[in-house]
């Protein structure tokens, strides 16, 4: 794929991953059951989306690929991308959440398409962030990628792991997430009160 393309979705993965949120709030029907079920995923996501940043830092918000270091460690040492892991869990979750009311073919759809988004973005993103990563690190990130997964985790985390864990970091990476998580959540609740 073109270097050109990945880099300008790379830069526009936040509103790429706005519209089928967007989706889910306009054609969605949330129920007590799909909240039920589906909040929970979407919290759990994004704790493994924190967890990830406690290791990775604020580098994972910029426009252009960047990494002073390749971070093994934490989340890391399970799965490549953790942080789209997490999102794609709490897609899932925020997805199941608003479509508890939906009729079957809608509710398909609206999980189908919104997180095969998520997978067309991921599937352009990641090979570009891996280029990078590659051209940056060389043969430890080769051994890395030889012996950790990119997306379903392995149960058992990889031997050799670098990286520290920041706590700080979340708070200066995350306060989009945590404000876009809260505003899902606020229009999730008016939602289905309104149904």
């Amino acid at each position: 794929m073109n270097s050109e393309l990945q880099a300008l979705v790379f830069k526009n993965r936040g509103a790429a991953l706005a519209v089928p949120a967007l989706l889910l709030l306009i054609f969605g029907k949330p129920n007590a059951f799909g909240v039920a079920v589906g909040l929970p995923f979407a919290f759990a996501g994004e704790l493994l989306r924190c967890w990830a940043v406690g290791y990775s830092g604020v580098t994972t918000r910029g426009n252009a690929v960047t990494a002073p270091e390749l971070v093994t460690g934490g989340p890391y040492a399970y799965v490549r991308n953790p942080l789209y892991a997490g999102n794609f869990i709490t897609a899932a979750g925020f997805a199941i959440a608003f479509t508890g009311a939906n009729a079957t073919a809608a509710k398909i759809a609206l999980i189908g398409g919104c997180l095969g988004a998520m997978a067309t973005v991921y599937a352009i993103i990641i090979p570009h962030e891996e280029k990078f990563l590659r051209a940056r690190f060389g043969e430890a990130f080769v051994r890395y990628c030889e012996s950790v997964p990119p997306i379903v985790p392995n149960l058992e985390p990889a031997d050799a792991q670098q990286g520290t864990w920041k706590p700080g970091a979340i708070a200066q990476a995350e306060t989009r997430t945590f404000i876009t998580f809260g505003v899902m959540l606020a229009a999730l609740a008016v939602k289905a009160l309104l149904v």
